[in-house]
């Protein structure tokens, strides 16, 4: 079959934004589907990914910390998360006093994705 003739490719599609007001602003978030990594996200980045429907497994990795999350996604769907880098309480004194520190990072469901 030649490439004119093959289906178009899926519409399922996950996007993954950075930009909660909560974010520390610092650090890059590496995102990784199924292992594999799809680059960084600074604040105010997004990325969009193309899967097949079925399980998969997102990690993001602010290179203090990770955290993953299983998921499914059926056939036409379309999911969007929030990741964000987050400081504590002493870790924002760290921050401040030495320029670095522990920065928990997380990813959540997005209600939606605000316009930009």
């Amino acid at each position: 079959m030649s490439s004119a003739e093959q289906p178009e490719s899926s519409t399922e599609r996950i996007t993954i934004i950075r930009n909660s007001p909560e974010d520390t602003q610092t650090r890059q978030i590496v995102v990784y589907l199924d292992g594999e990594s799809h680059g960084e996200l600074m604040y105010g980045d997004s990325v969009t990914l193309s899967v097949a429907p079925g399980p998969h497994t997102i990690r993001v990795d602010n290179t203090w910390n990770q955290q993953e999350l299983k998921l499914e996604i059926r056939t036409g769907e379309q999911l969007k998360f929030l990741t964000k880098s987050v400081a504590g309480k002493f870790s924002w004194f760290l921050l401040g006093f030495l320029g670095f520190g522990p920065i928990n990072v997380s990813i959540e469901p997005a209600a939606q994705i605000p316009k930009a």
